[in-house]
């Protein structure tokens, strides 16, 4: 009877996350197997090639860039020699793909589909956070050093062009075309900073968040809102244009990654502890739907053109693919 009972808990330990997700609009569609991790550590920042639905992620374990094609949904190859690799970015028409090297202080420039022309710029150290204006090609690199800074690069040049000293250690970052404003989340203090980037040797503007620990980072167009996933387990959500503070949602765990899907109106949240996305509902600002990765995912990637969300999942190697169906 004793060993019945213990096989019974150990199969409730497994089960578990599964039956943590609620009902809601993400719907599972399978794992990709990505290279196992040469070293201690996982992945980080992700993104998607618009109109092929291609995948690169940061595979800060290998120091390197890993490639998905999202069409078939398989492991294409690596790009490796990027130290310490943090972020990765396509610029929204697809024609370039950026990644910040926090292992050699560099960030990286390649055109899509010409991964033989990538070349590397010296930046300060640790770069991480990335946003990218394409009306003046321009590249706001999050950094850390002492004092902390951003650096602003010329992707045509090939070089910074600007340096702006920060009240803190950076985090994610964004670019408001609406605006021509990067923003940047700040840790410590907890406030969101504004370089415009017609201007981008100096802060225009500062917004105070009411929670510890400024995180992931998502722009809202339709309804000019900022949402700042904080270390509090808040979602903050506040005015893009004056910073005032319109909202603060609990969300599951401690939070990294967001990304807005504008069509379905939902933001997907990643937490690696304990191991979720949680999905909102950006009209209703409410909570829709939790759902279970693996302890330690922290970081997704979201294809628009497909609504499909990709989660990395540090402890199997590989993506968990969902598709919002809502």
């Amino acid at each position: 009877m004793r060993g019945v009972l213990n096989h019974l808990c150990k199969l409730a330990l497994v089960v578990a996350p599964a039956m943590a997700q609620t009902a809601g609009p993400l719907k599972p569609g399978g794992y990709i197997e990505l290279p196992a991790h040469a070293k201690p550590g996982g992945f980080d920042h992700g993104d998607v090639h618009p109109a092929t639905g291609r995948v690169f992620v940061a595979h800060t374990a290998n120091d390197a860039l890993d490639i998905i094609d999202g069409a078939a949904d398989r492991y294409l190859r690596s790009i490796p020699n990027l130290k310490g690799v943090a972020g990765a970015l396509v610029a929204n028409d697809g024609s370039l793909v950026f990644t910040s090297n926090r292992g050699e202080s560099s960030v990286s420039i390649f055109p899509f589909g010409d991964e033989g022309a990538l070349a590397k710029v010296s930046v300060g150290p640790s770069p991480n956070g990335l946003a990218f204006d394409p009306k003046r090609n321009l590249l706001l690199v999050g950094q850390a050093g002492n004092p902390v800074t951003v650096a602003i690069v010329d992707v045509v040049k090939r070089a910074v062009v600007e340096t702006v000293e920060v009240p803190g250690r950076t985090r994610w970052a964004a670019f408001d075309p609406s605006q021509e404003m990067f923003f940047i989340n700040i840790v410590d203090p907890p406030v969101i900073v504004g370089i415009r980037s017609s201007a981008p040797n100096a802060i225009a503007r500062t917004y105070k968040i009411p929670e510890a620990g400024p995180h992931g980072l998502a722009i809202d167009a339709k309804t000019r809102r900022l949402f700042c996933a904080c270390d509090a387990k808040k979602l903050v959500v506040l005015s893009a244009d004056s910073g005032e503070v319109q909202a603060s949602l609990d969300m599951s765990g401690v939070p990294d990654v967001l990304f807005l899907n504008r069509a379905r109106r939902h933001l997907y949240a990643a937490m690696g502890n304990p191991g979720v996305i949680d999905v909102f509902d950006v009209d209703a600002l409410k909570l829709k739907q939790t759902v279970a990765t693996e302890r330690g995912a922290n970081t997704l990637a979201f294809d628009e053109s497909r609504n499909k969300i990709y989660s990395f999942l540090p402890q199997s190697h590989r993506a968990a693919v969902f598709f919002d169906r809502d």
